[in-house]
């Protein structure tokens, strides 16, 4: 079947802001005043070229702008690509591209910035390797025109192309130079509603408005100001004296939300999060010589309760999930049980069989426990894990260090145990699950990958010849048989999927009007001055 879509601009926000109930009651100025986002993370670079780390994801668009956007439902709609069609066999993409668009120091945007793009992601992008893995050329006709073609169906494909998740850079800044360390990614220069400005390492980033964007008039505000706030109580305190404006996925902890909830001034919303599904995991060290024992993992499986975690030590914000795709994936999920219920005496016995037997003080063994310093709660599940192992023997270390050196030591260094951390399972498994289990993916130095080494040539297959299946019913039953065989084999634990929370002052309109909520290009945010 072939399908085809072009829109009108005006009549498509129009159409979504009535249909979304997300009309302001006030029109927005021209343009005028600034906005501050909080992030309680700053950074390691701007760009999500080759690191898809949440404070990247929190200000790549801003300036770097994708193919398209797409709606709480995730249906395409346009950003630099104004029409698309994609043939009868699903193999060839056709984008039709926005014409009169600048690159930031002025030179034109073209088909040519499109196709070096995707190759260059389909290289070194933590999801490229997969989400692109079947694009065997792209075309480019004319300067407004981009055709890709596929050696394979990928139907999951035309809602990759999000900003953060597939951002169009400029070719001529990035041709010939190593674009992990090209200065672009920290100084960027892109398509986008906002130019970047200054980078004040340890305290902000500054954007200014683009007064020549494509999109006129927008955007609303002259300059957009990103605070790096990493004291969870002093994020709390910026939203109740009014120094920040916005701030997404849980910027506070959630001990102080109840209280939070409780100021007029501030708004609370949960819309904005349906591109991004996420699950907080425990991942393994499948080289490490005690998680390389199945027994051991199964152990660690029987002795955490995901009913506590999420009660307690996530204040009932989260949804309990097994399986390695996130509950929210709804058409894909499998809510089935582990195989490894909470269930002590199991778990000690299997440590037995194992042959770690308890020594004296009733320890087995020891272990660091590491832990992705990005999430605003810090080391409270770590907490948990570390008391609930000791009941079996299993003694903890708790290890915090910076996102650099964390990246470093998981994905690189490989000098770690076992991680809490958290994954997108964004839109579709084979672009957001696949990169964690797939063998190929396994690549030192990329980061939010295959980082626990697992190696299952049965799953490589399931995940394989899910990506190019178009029959709805015959691709769910690859998902399910997946999550069956991962469930079994323990490389990691899915814990749960986290229920992600905007807050904004009341001054601030349209923050979260797209499937991927503030981390958009904020284009049509605009802010009502303080009286």
């Amino acid at each position: 079947m072939k399908l085809s879509r072009t829109f009108r601009p005006h009549t498509l926000l129009a159409a979504a802001l009535l249909t979304l109930g997300l009309a302001s009651h006030a029109a927005p100025p021209d343009h005028s005043g600034s906005l501050t986002l909080l992030l309680p993370t700053e950074p390691t670079a701007l760009v999500t070229i080759s690191n898809v780390a949440t404070p990247i994801l929190s200000v790549s668009a801003k300036v770097t702008e994708g193919l398209l956007k797409y709606d709480f439902s995730v249906n395409p709609q346009p950003q630099l690509a104004t029409k698309w069609t994609i043939s009868p066999d699903g193999l060839t993409y056709t984008f039709n591209l926005r014409q009169g668009v600048k690159w930031h120091d002025g030179r034109e945007f073209t088909s040519a910035d499109v196709a070096f793009s995707i190759d260059l992601l389909k290289k070194i992008h933590p999801r490229g390797r997969n989400t692109f893995a079947n694009v065997s050329s792209i075309d480019t006709p004319d300067k407004h025109t981009a055709i890709i073609r596929l050696s394979k169906p990928a139907p999951y494909l035309i809602r990759a192309l999000v900003a953060t998740e597939t951002p169009i850079v400029p070719k001529h800044l990035y041709d010939g130079t190593q674009a992990q360390s090209n200065p672009n990614n920290n100084a960027p220069i892109g398509t986008g509603p906002f130019k970047f400005k200054e980078w004040v390492r340890g305290s902000h980033i500054v954007y200014e408005r683009n007064a020549d964007y494509w999109d006129k008039p927008k955007p609303f505000v002259d300059q957009l100001i990103v605070r790096f706030v990493t004291d969870p109580a002093a994020a709390a305190v910026a939203f109740e004296t009014g120094t920040v404006d916005l701030g997404y996925r849980t910027p506070v902890p959630l001990s102080d939300l109840e209280r939070l909830k409780k100021i007029p001034s501030l708004r609370f919303e949960t819309k904005g999060n349906s591109y991004s599904h996420n699950v907080t995991r425990l991942e393994f060290n499948l080289d490490n010589a005690y998680f390389k024992n199945d027994k051991v993992r199964q152990a660690v499986a029987h002795a955490l309760d995901r009913n506590v975690i999420v009660k307690v030590v996530n204040y009932g914000y989260g949804k309990v999930s097994y399986s390695p795709i996130a509950p929210g994936l709804t058409a894909y999920h499998d809510p089935a049980p582990s195989p490894y219920a909470y269930d002590l005496k199991k778990a000690n016995a299997l440590l037995d069989e194992a042959g770690f037997p308890r020594k004296a003080g009733g320890v087995r063994f020891e272990l660091p426990l590491d832990f992705n310093p990005i999430s605003a709660e810090g080391s409270r599940l770590p907490d948990y894990i570390r008391t609930a192992l000791a009941r079996i023997g299993i003694a903890v270390t708790v290890r915090a260090q910076d996102p650099s050196a964390f990246i470093k030591r998981i994905y690189t260094d490989r000098d770690f145990a076992f991680t809490t951390n958290g994954a997108s399972n964004l839109f579709d498994p084979t672009v957001g699950v696949q990169r964690l289990y797939w063998s190929k993916n396994f690549v030192k130095g990329v980061p939010f990958s295959n980082g626990t080494h697992y190696n299952n040539p049965v799953v490589d297959k399931l995940l394989e010849d899910a990506a190019v299946e178009n029959d709805v019913v015959k691709r769910k039953k690859l998902f399910k048989d997946f999550q069956d065989t991962v469930g079994r084999d323990v490389p990691d634990l899915n814990l749960y999927q986290p229920e992600f929370i905007t807050i904004a002052n009341q001054r601030v309109h349209d923050h979260s009007l797209t499937a991927d909520g503030v981390e958009s290009n904020l284009a049509d945010v605009w802010v009502e001055p303080k009286k």
